[in-house]
């Protein structure tokens, strides 16, 4: 095993996906190199072109997620500018908002500036497994008057899947919102945000979408009014008023659109559409293998729920005895495998699995991964340890 040519070996898709399918590159490129223009800037051909690339992308992501109208639909930077946008832009001084204890950064570093601005938050614990239980959120949601209940939508350190359908039905109940990270499920899961019950989610595009970094969206409920962060240019629409229009998608789009980006996450909406059951499958698959792989490793804890239970295509583990970070770093030098070690931008997570002081060495599987690379991994992680 040690003599063995280094290869690539990519198992870091819970960051973001690697290689691209058909096609992503592909658009990107052309969009730079064809339709370079600003969309709705301009009413000539190239301007007009790349307004065509944007509307088929949004049309193209609206099915795949089943959004009705892909206007709910607006591009951002990223999950994480969605995040801020629906939380920032729905909660007020005064309110409550309800949390589970295993959000990722992008979810607890905007609330821990709300809070900081008089919204009030509350922490449901997640369990030992980071799976939130739907009677215990519902107690904590009911004890008093409560503005949001947030929560994610698949763990990006564990895999593990939330009961969003219920979680939607105890906030409504309740005459809450509920606001939600979907960097993990999109591309992984089938979602289907028209009946999903979801007020707001957000993903990015880099990820289960196999799309570009840079890109993302943010998916807002029929007549759900939320305030917009940015003010600026919105393709021209509207340009003689002083105030950001309320015409969805562009109140939430104001300044240059990333085009080539957008035009990128389209291709890879389109690929993904067209093979989402035989790529949910693989990885399903290739986690449960590489799951099963590491407990029978001695020394290792698998975090999470237990093999056969659904989750997302990441699996994290703790070496007992060596750092994770130590591994991953040897994971990379020895034999060219690329993991995530450490907290994984959640130690809101780690805090409640307990392994805030080790962190955890994350495997994320996703296109492109083969049964081969699993076992490489699996063998190189037991020479490590041995």
């Amino acid at each position: 095993m040690t003599d063995a040519p280094r290869r690539t070996v990519y198992l870091d898709h819970g960051a973001s996906s690697w290689p691209k399918p058909p096609g992503v590159v592909e658009a990107v490129a052309s969009a730079i190199a064809d339709s370079g223009a600003n969309p709705g800037r301009g009413a000539y051909a190239m301007g007009l072109a790349a307004s065509r690339l944007i509307f088929e992308a949004r049309r193209d992501a609206a099915g795949l997620l089943g959004v009705s109208d892909s206007a709910d639909l607006a591009f951002l930077s990223g999950c994480t500018e969605g995040c801020n946008l629906m939380l920032k832009g729905v909660l007020r001084p005064g309110d409550r908002v309800v949390v589970s204890s295993v959000e990722h950064n992008a979810i607890t570093r905007p609330l821990h500036v709300l809070e900081q601005r008089g919204v009030r938050v509350e922490v449901v614990d997640a369990g030992e497994h980071g799976v939130v239980d739907a009677d215990r959120m519902e107690a904590v949601v009911r004890a008093e008057a409560t503005r949001a209940v947030v929560c994610q939508h698949a763990s990006n350190v564990t895999g593990a899947i939330q009961p969003i359908g219920d979680l939607a039905d105890i906030a409504h109940s309740a005459g809450a919102l509920l606001l939600v990270d979907g960097a993990q499920a999109a591309g992984h899961l089938p979602v289907d945000l028209g009946s999903l019950g979801a007020d707001a989610w957000a993903t990015s595009g880099h990820k289960g979408l196999l799309g570009p970094q840079g890109v993302g969206l943010l998916y807002l409920a029929p007549g759900l009014d939320v305030e917009e962060l940015t003010q600026g240019g919105t393709g021209g629409s509207s340009s003689d008023e002083p105030g950001q229009p309320n015409a969805r998608p562009e109140r939430y789009e104001a300044g240059t659109p990333n085009t080539p980006g957008i035009a990128g996450l389209g291709a890879a909406v389109r690929y993904v559409a067209a093979h989402a059951d035989e790529l949910r499958a693989e990885e399903r698959r290739l986690a449960r293998r590489l799951h099963e792989g590491l407990l029978a490793i001695d020394g290792v804890r698998v975090l999470g729920p237990e093999p056969g239970e659904l989750r997302v295509p990441i699996v994290s583990a703790v070496p007992g005895g060596i750092d994770p970070d130590r591994v991953a770093f040897e994971l990379d030098r020895r034999y060219g495998i690329a993991v995530r070690a450490g907290l994984h931008c959640s130690p809101a997570t780690h805090r409640t699995l307990g392994t805030l002081e080790t962190g955890a060495l994350r495997f994320g599987v996703g296109y492109g991964v083969t049964e081969a690379d699993i076992d490489f991994a699996l063998a190189a992680i037991a020479e490590i340890l041995a």
